[in-house]
């Protein structure tokens, strides 16, 4: 190898995740040559199996490239290959729990609103030149209110990645720092990479951002916050009213300090929000209508400070201009109306996130998902889980995907499950993580 660089770590998860760290700190620069995989093998004193493992695994992330003969280098622009789309092969027969979709069946249906929609682009056609929706963004206005969220000039994105991609443009600049939580999304990991942005991890427990942590990320110099009020993915958590006050506390003493804020919950989780909206300057706070109505609508209410919402607005209408208004009006139609019980699809989610968190513990296992679609399990390693985990018929997320500087794990998605399903994936994830000659994990 051409660079100094320590290889270690005993598997193909810790091998990569030390590549990982070099390439993002810069000790191995964009085309640096790594060695042949039995070199490899032999500095770090592993078989050959794992360290091609390891290769694969930092293939899949984007972070190097295979060149034949010319060997394997770290990619020129590592973060270019979006971590979403490192799919897992689910083999015929598998039920795939690695998608993070919400059930198709808890959507609402959506004739009636596009109908309506329609309906109302006959009457009065949006053109070049007018404002989002008035319906919508009152409507919107009302529910933040009644959330607690600081009265603020509203937007309307194209979803909530659009809302903080112009946001963050506006605001920082290539090599500023970042506070993320750890784990966190795996778009905003993708699309701060792309932005040149610096991640410096957060970790989280399963009320939110620990304060310690981003207190000390604060010290170090962070330019933004970005951080998930509930169904925090893909750990699940949720901001309770006491982390939520210290939350502030620490952020108090930063009063320049970009706040996002990320409540794409609202309308499938049970718990109230507590929003840390407006303890800075500068602040956003962006609501997805995704996983309540649909992915495919595309559509967010953004509210925030004057000052960083006019240079959302001014940056969107450089760019896509405005959200289809029908779109906007059909979002408008399934508020209106009530179309989404919001209890009972939290409830729906509940059972199924709930039931196997606890029927995990019953047998030993660690998990979390105190809200939302996901369940967040701690591994030794994350590729002979999944590769177990498919053998018995079940396709898991690597946790990789989401982690900046946590450990192993693997996130499941229970919107495929039904409730009666719970204790055999809970077994099958056992067998999974314990083979027959072990004890207890962990």
């Amino acid at each position: 190898m051409s660079e100094k660089y320590l290889i270690a770590g005993g598997t193909a998860s810790e091998l990569a995740a030390g590549v990982e760290a070099a390439v993002s700190e810069g000790r191995l620069p964009p085309g640096a040559m790594l060695p042949p995989v039995r070199e490899l093998a032999s500095r770090a004193g592993v078989s050959p199996n794992t360290a091609a493992a390891a290769y694969r695994l930092l293939r899949e992330r984007g972070v190097i490239e295979t060149a034949g003969r010319r060997g394997t280098r770290v990619r020129p622009r590592p973060a270019s290959t979006f971590r979403e789309e490192i799919r897992i092969e689910v083999p015929p027969g598998a039920r795939d729990l690695s998608t993070g979709n919400p059930d198709p069946a808890l959507l609402p249906p959506l004739g009636d609103a596009l109908a309506a929609a329609a309906r109302a682009h006959e009457e009065r056609p949006a053109m070049y030149g007018t404002g989002d929706d008035e319906e919508l963004i009152a409507l919107a206005g009302e529910r933040m209110r009644a959330d607690g969220v600081p009265a603020g000039p509203l937007a309307i994105t194209s979803g909530t990645l659009d809302a903080v991609e112009r946001v963050l443009a506006a605001q920082l600049r290539p090599g500023d720092a970042v506070a993320l939580e750890d784990p966190s999304w795996t778009a905003l990991l993708d699309l701060v990479g792309v932005m040149g942005l610096r991640p410096v991890p957060v970790r989280v427990d399963d009320e939110g951002p620990l304060p310690d942590e981003l207190g000390r990320a604060l010290r170090a110099g962070v330019r933004a916050v970005a951080i998930t009020a509930r169904a925090q993915n893909p750990f699940g958590a949720a901001v309770s009213a006491e982390r939520a006050g210290a939350l502030r506390e620490v952020l108090g003493a930063y009063p320049e300090v970009l706040l996002v804020e990320d409540d794409h919950g609202s309308g499938f989780v049970d718990l109230p929000l507590h929003p840390l909206a407006g303890v800075t300057q500068r602040w956003v706070l962006t609501r997805s209508t995704a996983k309540a109505f649909g992915p495919d609508l595309r559509v967010a209410l953004t509210t925030g400070d004057p000052v960083t919402l006019g240079r959302l607005r001014g940056r969107q209408r450089l760019a896509a201009g405005w959200v289809s208004h029908l779109l906007q009006r059909a979002v408008a139609y399934l508020w209106r109306t009530d179309a989404v019980d919001a209890a009972a699809v939290a409830a729906s989610y509940a059972r199924r996130r709930d039931g196997l968190v606890a029927a995990l513990a019953e047998r030993g296992i660690p998990a979390h998902g105190r809200t939302g679609l996901n369940v967040w399990i701690p591994v030794p390693d994350e590729t002979t889980a999944i590769t177990r985990l498919l053998a018995r018929g079940w396709a898991a997320a690597p946790g990789a995907r989401n982690r900046i500087a946590t450990p192993p794990a693997i996130r499941l998605t229970v919107s495929p499950l039904g409730v009666a399903e719970v204790d055999r994936l809970a077994d099958d994830i056992t067998a999974a993580l314990r083979p027959a000659s072990s004890g207890r994990y962990g």
